[in-house]
């Protein structure tokens, strides 16, 4: 059948309106993804000359970083957390004494997108000295902190407004560990839920444990699990781990050995199993090192592990159907003590944080092989310690 050119424009006048309401009901359709990001550095205000928590504005498209300035003055606030909204920000103070008591501070900010600065809301006791770790559970309705001086852990409810409410759950760890210097006591160093949110583990340094509660997300509260923990071998120092995105597996960083543990993990049972364990050193590396933190590439493909010593990060490809790790290299960090690194949400890019020389240096990252390649980028900045990403 012939259309006539007055045929074609009633036609297209008339399906214009279905395409502006398609677009309005589905936006994702109608516009690229967005790739505009404010990244967030939490620092330590004691040792070096920063003043708090920085914001620069990061571009996923080019892994551009650039300075916005100070987002707020707040001490020590080493780790930092975005919640899933994107309108709040939380932070511990990693400090031992807070409102006359042993304990440091956990601060809740509200985020302003358009100059990226953070308004003070509240900030409570951590409920022990020197809180290292924060996390939200994925529901957004509760804070998880680990305190590592008091060895103890918390959380605390997320109000209506952003603030942080009294703590709906407190657990107070007990023992000791292998070496008599380092673990003389409980030491939790990292917290977070499960892809399920049914479970929160827990690295305790001091321990040798990977520490396991069942967590209700009404409550926010933290019931011992059966079994309530998983030994890593005695003097290991467990500081941070990470759940497989698929909800399979959990890797285990282990600080004062330098080694990865992988578990299998069974939601349905909330127990663990080891199944590999491996040094995130070359093995002619004789040195002096500690690792620091470990994160899975959102494809699930890559594990990354830093070393402060070596100051590199360890990459491993990950077997999609065991979870185990085979070792792929090594990627010095171009800065000294990689205490953080953080995969920006697109994952094309690494940044690592490297606090004893005062920067932060941007890799890209290869989608096929997980490898490391720097872009040439270096920011300048005072202690960092952490990075969280917020979608502008």
């Amino acid at each position: 059948m012939k259309i006539t050119r007055r045929a074609f424009a009633i036609l297209l006048a008339l399906s214009a309106p279905l395409f502006i309401v398609s677009a309005a009901q589905n936006p994702h359709k109608a516009t690229a993804k967005k790739s505009q990001y404010l990244a967030y550095v939490g620092t330590y205000t004691t040792k070096k000359a920063s003043k708090g928590i920085y914001v620069y504005r990061f571009d996923a498209a080019t892994g551009q970083l650039t300075s916005v300035g100070l987002a707020a003055e707040s001490t020590d606030p080493s780790f930092v957390a975005a919640h899933p909204s994107g309108k709040y920000l939380y932070a511990v103070n990693e400090v031992g004494n807070y409102d006359g008591k042993k304990s440091g501070a956990v601060s809740a900010f509200a985020i302003d997108h358009k100059s990226g600065r953070l308004t003070l809301l509240n900030q409570v006791a951590s409920g022990g000295a020197d809180p290292c770790y924060v996390s939200l559970d994925k529901t957004g309705k509760h804070v998880l902190v680990a305190n590592y001086s008091g060895g103890s852990v918390a959380v605390f409810p997320v109000l209506k407004d952003g603030r942080l409410g009294e703590a709906s759950a407190f657990v107070q760890h007990q023992g000791s560990g292998a070496n008599k210097e380092r673990q003389e006591g409980p030491h939790a160093h990292w917290i977070q839920t499960s892809p399920d949110n049914r479970l929160a583990a827990v690295s305790d340094l001091g321990l040798d444990e990977l520490v396991l509660y069942r967590f209700d997300a009404a409550k926010g509260s933290l019931v011992p699990n059966d079994p309530p923990f998983v030994k890593v071998s005695p003097g290991s120092g467990p500081r941070h781990a990470a759940f497989h995105p698929n909800g399979k597996f959990v890797y285990v960083l282990n600080e004062m050995q330098s080694t990865v543990v992988v578990f299998s993990y069974d939601p349905s049972t909330a127990t663990l199993k080891t199944l590999q364990q491996l040094s995130t050193l070359p093995k002619d590396f004789t040195g002096q090192n500690d690792t620091a933190e470990l994160a899975v590439h959102p494809s699930g493909k890559f594990l990354y592990a830093s070393n402060r010593g070596h100051d590199s990060i360890a990459i491993f490809s990950i077997d999609s159907v065991k979870g185990t790790l085979t070792p792929t290299g090594h990627v010095a960090t171009g800065g000294k003590t990689p205490r953080n690194f953080a995969i920006d949400p697109t994952g094309k890019y690494l940044l690592a944080a490297n606090q004893a020389s005062d920067d932060i240096v941007i890799f890209r990252i290869n989608l096929v092989t997980g490898n490391l390649t720097r872009t040439g980028q270096v920011v300048e900045i005072p202690s960092p310690v952490d990075v969280a990403f917020v979608a502008e």
